[in-house]
């Protein structure tokens, strides 16, 4: 198996899985991995994926990996916050939520955090397309939703104004939709802490 002819049928994907090598060359040889590894042409990420070692390692491209090496997920929470401009940090641990376990990997591309969520709530995400692929976000409503039901102590002005949210982003916020994406959690806890982050709203709005 030459590289070249490897390259020319994977290298669309970005990063791709075994599973995905075998569909265009059933009889490969995973031996060959471990050499192109050392050639540094690829990076191993974690659970048999890899990606091209050309691809630029941008937000994007990171937010595709995590969709890809932990599934079903999306990306959510800090991670969220931080591609909608609701926080000034940059976050270097790709944050997602999963209907699995929670987990989180270390690799040698970054460290990619997985919370666990109930099925029923695994919803209020879209899907962006990069470069001719697409990855999962959850909409700004449903990331700010994620973030207060797995963060229950954030509830008064002082603990939401510890985010340090732009407020420009906050007046984007569809207040119904949110309210409508809350009522699915049936959580009276967080209709507390989303009571808590309207207050906070009109405190930073006046």
């Amino acid at each position: 198996m030459k590289y070249l002819l490897f390259r020319e049928q994977l290298l669309s994907m970005g990063v791709f899985s075994i599973s995905h090598v075998k569909i265009f060359f059933p009889d490969f040889d995973s031996r060959r991995l471990v050499e192109w590894q050392e050639k540094g042409y690829i990076k191993k990420i974690v659970n048999k994926w890899y990606v091209f070692s050309e691809i630029e390692l941008e937000t994007e491209s990171l937010f595709l990996i995590a969709n890809k090496i932990y599934n079903p997920s999306y990306v959510s929470l800090e991670s969220a916050f931080s591609y909608y401009n609701l926080i000034p940090e940059s976050v270097f641990t790709i944050t997602s939520v999963s209907s699995n376990k929670t987990t989180t990997f270390h690799t040698l591309i970054g460290q990619f955090s997985y919370r666990s969520i109930k099925s029923n709530i695994f919803f209020g995400y879209k899907m962006k397309k990069f470069q001719g692929s697409y990855f999962d976000i959850a909409e700004l409503e449903k990331c700010l939703l994620d973030f207060l039901y797995l963060n229950p102590t954030y509830i008064s002005l002082e603990d939401f104004g510890s985010l340090r949210f732009n407020p420009l982003v906050l007046l984007e916020i569809k207040w119904d939709l949110l309210d409508d994406y809350m009522k699915v959690f049936k959580n009276k806890s967080l209709e507390k802490r989303v009571e808590g982050l309207k207050r906070y709203f009109d405190h930073v709005r006046n």
